[in-house]
């Protein structure tokens, strides 16, 4: 599995420590000396898949190199409550500065793993289905958020507008109709980009399939639609469905015999897994 670039992380990890830092930490400044050093444990509080670590490793990095991170259940491990994930050592003034962003980094980054790997579950005996992600990320998160998803067995969307064609229903509006569009696209794209059109009815898919696009997003459309019109596609485009999935429409989405399912919850609304981090009195 590809890891997110070392310097997104550090660039990241930067920003967060800049915005909680501000000054500095007043409370473990004033409180501790700089030479008490102390161990502390990571804990899942809830079961779910972890996800996160190069950050957490690049918090404390960036605040004391000295400091020392044990990891003991590694992205994509699955986790009970009670479950030791790591240890990490070294001065404790350090070790509280970093904790907080250690910490939203990690639980985010796990939760999304985690409701990725529950969508995936519920759709394990629909083989042909791929789950997806798409670009509804949190500014600057992206490419941590879509790791993420891979970590709990989904698969990435585009992961940003230049990386594919995908022409949507203000696209359409603009340029007055799906072959217009099509026609635009195709006399400035590669042979080698795939072009995608969202659709919301069946007088659209007849239009897409006209012409001859690689892809076929229906957008919002009921699981009986969806089979009808993968009956229609017949085989011609790829079928990606999408709009207001959830844990429990997955499943019928998937049986009306599309290809893709794009999730945006996945990313935008996954609940962060409960961790905390238990530094030791002695």
């Amino acid at each position: 599995m590809i890891n997110p670039p070392k310097q997104a992380c550090t660039e990241l990890v930067s920003l967060a420590l800049r915005e909680d830092l501000g000054i500095g930490d007043l409370t473990s400044e004033l409180t501790i000396p700089p030479e008490v050093t102390r161990t502390g444990r990571f804990i899942a509080k809830a079961p779910g898949i972890i996800c996160g670590w190069a950050l957490v490793e690049e918090v404390f990095r960036q605040l004391n190199p000295g400091i020392f991170l044990n990891i003991y259940s590694p992205d994509g491990s699955l986790v009970a409550p009670g479950d030791l994930l790591a240890v990490v050592s070294g001065p404790v003034k350090d070790l509280l500065s970093g904790e907080r962003v250690a910490l939203n980094l990690l639980q985010h980054l796990s939760g999304v793993a985690t409701c990725t790997r529950h969508l995936v579950e519920l759709v394990a005996d629909f083989p042909h289905v791929r789950v997806v992600d798409t670009r509804k990320t949190i500014p600057g998160l992206r490419i941590f958020q879509k790791y993420a998803v891979r970590v709990g067995g989904g698969h990435n969307h585009r992961f940003n507008l230049s990386d594919a064609i995908l022409i949507k229903d203000n696209h359409i509006a603009a340029c007055g109709g799906i072959n217009a569009a099509v026609e635009k696209v195709r006399t400035m794209v590669p042979h080698t980009m795939k072009i995608e059109v969202e659709v919301e009815t069946e007088e659209q898919v007849r239009e897409a399939l006209a012409a001859k696009v690689d892809i076929i997003m229906l957008d919002n459309m009921s699981p009986e639609l969806m089979a009808e019109m993968v009956q229609l596609i017949n085989g011609q485009a790829i079928v990606e469905a999408s709009g207001n999935v959830s844990p429990e429409n997955i499943r019928a989405i998937a049986a009306s015999g599309v290809d893709i399912i794009s999730v945006g919850m996945i990313t935008h609304s996954a609940p962060a897994l409960d961790i905390s981090l238990k530094i030791s009195s002695d």
